[in-house]
């Protein structure tokens, strides 16, 4: 799975694991997170929004259950 950099105060890599829908959230301030069962769409909007950061509070952050992975 590939991580893409991205432009935004608070996120700084996205990747996305289609077969098992996990999205992956790589912050700043250096911390890895899985989030599970995340549509595909869902990742499709949030690399296609204005602002990464505000798409994913606003969509994802308490949406979906997540981990910390490292």
């Amino acid at each position: 799975m590939e991580m893409i950099s991205v432009k935004s105060s608070n996120l700084s890599d996205v990747g996305y694991d289609k077969e098992n829908r996990i999205l992956y959230i790589r912050f700043h301030s250096g911390g890895l997170y899985a989030y599970y069962d995340v549509p595909e769409y869902e990742y499709h909007h949030l690399m296609s929004a204005s602002s990464h950061g505000k798409y994913f509070s606003a969509y994802i952050k308490r949406a979906y259950i997540y981990k910390k992975i490292s």
